[in-house]
């Protein structure tokens, strides 16, 4: 017999085939599958000619099987039941019995970390999350399943394969010492004139307020870079360098180390903020429990900071450039 091609092999066929194995009879058989004799029939005819094997003849009103058939219903069997296991419905995520381990990536600031990991917590004791810097590969490593979910900021074109969720944009403020020269004399002069703290994180995005090639009077020079967000409040607090942030950044700095803020000299550019994961864990269950999660407990911190930075920033002296 010639080598069968697959490709044309109705996986129907083989239920049929499995269950006229096991009912011995074309009446039975259709009563099983809920369709009618004839079809039962048809499909059984159009297996033998594919098998090139008779497969099973009736016998005194019951269908018995040939050689063949008996050896091949033992291969059948299994391979059905793989795929039924497999293409059954997903049992539920139940984080409060969970052991999965998760991999995040975004910006590990205290009062996010701290709100995330609490609720994980409380809901899924057993689960373990990893919380990983943020790269310049994150969309590969997104897309290839290393991560899953990560926070990414900026307006790069999203790859094919990836899902987001659009956030709130920042709201960007800038930052010194309560008692820092500039404070009282802020504006674009004040802007320029003092030394910048850079928090340079491994992306290629660059900075919203950045100088821009177009306009002068967004220049400002910078005085140090560093490459975690948790070392700014420390690093403002006992020198005279300015930054300028997100609210959900800093909020928590700010009153720690008691820094002022201010409204940014320069306009920032539009900066989108995006949650994105793997479009083929976009219906997973834990994937979709970990992604609410981070949204909603994101969301909750960014309120509670731009709100806590709002309420104690110092207005313009000057107008923005």
């Amino acid at each position: 017999m010639n080598e069968i091609q697959l490709h044309r092999i109705d996986l129907n066929l083989l239920v049929t085939f499995e269950a006229l194995m096991e009912e011995s009879t074309l009446i039975a058989a259709a009563d099983r599958l809920a369709i009618t004799p004839s079809a039962v029939s048809h499909a059984l005819g159009r297996l033998r000619t594919q098998l090139n094997d008779p497969l099973l003849v009736r016998v005194g009103g019951r269908m018995q099987p040939s050689p063949y058939a008996l050896d091949l219903i033992e291969e059948v069997r299994p391979v059905l039941r793989s795929l039924r296991r497999m293409l059954a419905p997903r049992h539920p995520f139940d984080p409060a019995i969970s052991d999965r381990v998760f991999r995040i990536m975004m910006p590990s600031t205290p009062s996010l970390v701290a709100a995330i990991l609490a609720r994980v917590w409380t809901e899924a004791p057993g689960v373990t999350l990893e919380w990983l810097n943020v790269s310049t590969q994150i969309y590969d490593a997104v897309a290839d399943g290393l991560i899953d979910v990560a926070h990414v900021g900026g307006a790069l074109r999203l790859p094919e394969g990836l899902d987001e969720c659009e956030m709130e944009p920042f709201s960007w403020y800038s930052f010194a010492r309560a008692d820092h020269p500039a404070v009282t004399n802020w504006g674009a002069e004040a802007w320029a004139r003092w030394p910048h703290l850079q928090v340079k994180i491994a992306t290629n995005t660059l900075s919203p307020v950045d100088a821009r090639k177009d306009d002068p009077a967004t220049a400002r020079r910078i005085g140090a870079k560093i490459g975690e967000f948790s070392a700014v409040g420390a690093a403002l607090a006992e020198t005279d360098l300015l930054t300028t942030l997100p609210a959900v950044l800093m909020g928590e700095q700010m009153e720690l180390h008691k820094l002022c803020a201010l409204r940014p000299a320069v306009t920032p550019e539009r900066f989108p903020v995006r949650f994105v994961w793997s479009s083929r864990l976009s219906r997973d269950p834990g994937n979709l429990w970990l992604r609410t999660l981070l949204i909603d407990t994101y969301e909750t911190v960014q309120g509670e900071a731009n709100a806590k930075v709002e309420a104690r920033v110092v207005e313009l002296l000057a107008p923005p450039a």
